[in-house]
């Protein structure tokens, strides 16, 4: 869906580390909150229930069923850490919003510590999925209450590249043999139409968090989903 042009008004923005497995989100989205202030880290994989890892380790592809139950809990997590962030702040940020920067842009002007972050690694493979985690729960919703927005971080890497991590990585519940299926489940952002960024990981996750963080340093939300 595609929106007027519009500029965040909210101090707390989450950054959600995306991409097929293999291609680092989870230590990307570490280093990214270690640079952007120790921010509040959630990563998805934690938050899969047990019929989910099971289905993965025996090369089971998840259907859309069960990964709505688990994207609300992600979208729960990210809701939980945003509220905990504000109540940490000044009192008069739960009564207006706020926009940062005297130019007419939002967001951190370049400066990180002007919002507060929260940072999750998760697929959020199809379009749908990322507008559901961009959402507030409507069941959960206070009108007087601030809570963030959504940035989305692509992080995009070739198959040869990801087929390569999977086959070395250990201890992990994802079964290498899925890696077609999530390429084929994979709807990359439309940043013409998401609030999204693309980035490239073929270098070092360290590298890469880097470049996220000057990326969302200077990011003002102008496409919403």
């Amino acid at each position: 869906m595609r929106v007027q042009d519009s500029y965040s008004e909210f101090p707390v923005r989450a950054i959600v580390i995306m991409g097929v497995s293999g291609c680092g989100k989870s230590t990307i989205g570490r280093h990214l909150a270690e640079l952007l202030g120790s921010a509040p880290f959630i990563d998805a994989d934690s938050l899969h229930p047990a019929q989910n890892i099971e289905m993965m380790k025996n090369g089971q592809p998840l259907s859309d069923s069960n990964r709505w139950p688990w994207l609300k809990r992600i979208r729960d997590e990210i809701e939980k850490a945003s509220t905990s962030l504000l109540d940490g702040q000044d009192l008069s940020l739960r009564g207006a919003r706020r926009i940062i920067g005297s130019s007419g842009s939002t967001g951190t002007g370049g400066n990180a510590n002007q919002r507060l972050y929260v940072v999750c690694a998760c697929s959020a493979l199809k379009r749908s999925y990322r507008e559901f985690l961009s959402r507030g729960d409507p069941e959960n919703a206070c009108a007087d209450r601030l809570t963030h927005d959504t940035v989305f971080v692509y992080v995009d890497v070739p198959k040869a590249e990801l087929a390569r991590r999977l086959q070395l990585r250990k201890n992990h519940f994802f079964n290498s043999a899925l890696l077609d299926s999530q390429l084929e489940t994979l709807e990359p952002p439309d940043v013409t139409r998401e609030a999204a960024l693309i980035v490239y990981g073929d270098g070092s996750e360290p590298e890469v968090a880097h470049d996220v963080y000057r990326q969302v340093c200077g990011y003002v939300t102008k496409n919403s989903l």
